[in-house]
């Protein structure tokens, strides 16, 4: 039988590696071949994302790209864009599949399917709210990091947003299947994992179960000594989930949740379920009970109705919060949400001086968390050997470190000295 090469792309979240290895996996055991994406394949899979135009754009130039190279090869398209563009996609030439939330588990049989019909194209959509089963998913790609899906979809209804229309409502898996594929994972060699999904914090609402419940079962599965929360937000933090993670063997000192604003109008518009208030009082209960933690947090600029005025409101109540970093994103208009009809516009170039402005602020806070370690001792879990022979980790509260070692330290947590420069954190051994 002729060998059935097969490459992957994937744009976007954490989930959506996570779903891209789970789709691989798949493939494998129905006879396909995994190759680089930068390697001649017969077929090639991109997983898009379309959170912005950005996304869009991206997943729109590496099907040009995969076409001009492999004219021949037969390109399928799944994740978000696809599900929610379906046919604008299937207009790109070479594309060959478009297949929605309902089949992208389900590629094998769409390509049969496909290739017995001997049409040019299928294209399979569905209704978004047709969904309703949960795929598990997770990543072993990476030697030292496992993305680990434990939700899907979302309830809320944020006037920006596509992801409902794109992801369909919150359902997750049940603890002990999760559970299941901590230990295969940790089978693997993997020693963290990132909880991913799309509002995390909602666990357990089609499985009668929580999220804190789940933390407390992964906790026990020995060979992960590590477990990082992707995201979680301000509202579902509660101060049980933060107590146990501040005295659990695995669960990392890291939280990063998402603010969006820093402006209670502002955030009134987009709909956001917390107010500045709490938001603060959730950074103030962290730092309270583990004032080593690394705490991300996600904000958009350029949101209708955000004057002047009100960003300088939000920037200052974001400068005031005793954060480690920032993750920026400017707002990118969205067919169907409501935001569209929200006024003032705000002008693209106006959001890129905001964006500008954010980034910098990100750098200032993250110096000063930083900073803060100079000197002390942190435990690092190394990923990766780089072209200057030093390797490359994380701390336990999320700060990259290099460090030149002795010895053979890949997927090893090992204790260092942090030195903190302006450039970066150097590790020195014990």
């Amino acid at each position: 039988m002729k060998q059935k090469t097969v490459a992957y792309y994937t744009l976007g979240c954490k989930l959506n590696y996570a779903e891209t290895d789970a789709i691989a996996r798949t493939m494998e055991s129905h006879g396909y071949t995994r190759v680089k994406f930068s390697e001649k394949a017969h077929y090639y899979i991109i997983n898009t994302c379309s959170v912005t135009e950005v996304a869009n754009k991206k997943s729109r130039y590496m099907i040009r790209k995969v076409y001009t190279r492999s004219p021949n090869a037969t390109i399928i398209i799944v994740g978000c864009y696809a599900q929610l563009k379906p046919h604008e996609i299937s207009s790109i030439a070479g594309v060959s599949l478009v297949l929605g939330a309902t089949d992208k588990f389900n590629i094998p049989a769409k390509i049969a399917e496909y290739e017995a019909a001997g049409s040019p194209q299928l294209v399979s959509s569905c209704e978004i709210s047709e969904v309703s089963l949960f795929q598990s998913s997770y990543s072993l790609e990476e030697r030292t990091r496992s993305f680990l899906k434990v939700q899907d979809g979302c309830d809320y209804n944020c006037s920006y947003c596509t992801i409902p229309k794109a992801r369909g409502a919150s359902r997750n898996a049940r603890i002990n299947d999760i559970v299941t594929q901590a230990q295969e994972i940790a089978a693997a060699g993997v020693k963290e994992i990132v909880l991913t999904g799309i509002n995390i914090g909602d666990f357990g609402k089609s499985t009668g179960e929580s999220f804190l419940q789940l933390l407390k079962k992964l906790d026990t599965v020995s060979g992960i000594e590590r477990i990082r929360i992707s995201s979680i937000e301000p509202n579902l933090l509660t101060t049980d989930i933060i107590s146990f993670v501040a005295q659990s063997r695995a669960c990392m000192p890291h939280f990063h949740i998402p603010l969006q604003a820093g402006s209670n109008v502002v955030l009134a518009l987009m709909r956001r379920r917390y107010t500045t208030e709490l938001f603060q009082s959730k950074i103030s209960e962290i730092v309270n009970i583990i004032p080593h933690a690394a705490i991300g947090v996600d904000v958009i600029v350029g949101t209708p109705g955000e004057t002047e005025e009100l960003f300088q409101e939000s920037y200052s109540f974001i400068q005031s919060l005793p954060i480690s970093y920032l993750h920026v994103f400017t707002y990118s208009e969205r067919e169907n949400t409501d935001a569209l009809h929200i006024k003032p516009r705000i002008a693209p170039h106006i959001r890129h001086v905001r964006s500008v402005l954010m980034h910098e602020l990100s750098d200032k806070l993250h110096a000063l968390y930083v900073r803060k370690f100079n000197n002390t001792v942190r435990p690092v879990l190394f990923e990766s050997k780089q072209k200057n022979g030093m390797y490359s980790g994380y701390t336990d509260n999320y700060i990259k470190v290099a460090a030149h070692m002795a010895k053979t330290v890949q997927n090893t947590i090992v204790p260092v000295i942090l030195q903190c420069t302006e450039k970066e954190v150097i590790g020195k051994e014990i």
